[in-house]
């Protein structure tokens, strides 16, 4: 695990620091709103596309099929880069200013 890596989120074309933490959980802190909901690997809610790079899961199986993986597939929430990663995540945006 790498504590130096990038995540790229696409198309928001956004870059910022993982910190060792899941994708999802290093994008809320860099200030982006992915669709989440169990948080756990199992609903799926969160899928999206890695375009390049390498993960490794906090789970055993994450919620995917073994198509789905094949495809680059991953579920952000069970998600720690293993270096720079780039995530195409259409659905993601950036968190309303306070």
């Amino acid at each position: 695990m790498s504590h130096d890596a990038t995540i790229t989120l696409q198309p928001l074309a956004c870059a910022f620091p993982a910190d060792g933490k899941t994708i999802l959980h290093a994008a809320e802190a860099a200030g982006f709103v992915l669709p989440s909901s169990c948080r756990n690997g199992t609903c799926r809610t969160c899928i999206c596309r890695l375009e390049s790079g390498a993960v490794r899961y906090l789970v055993e199986w994450p919620g995917l099929s073994i198509e789905e993986k094949r495809e680059h597939y991953l579920l952000p929430c069970v998600a720690v880069p293993l270096g720079d990663v780039v995530v195409s995540a259409p659905l993601a945006k950036r968190q309303p200013r306070s």
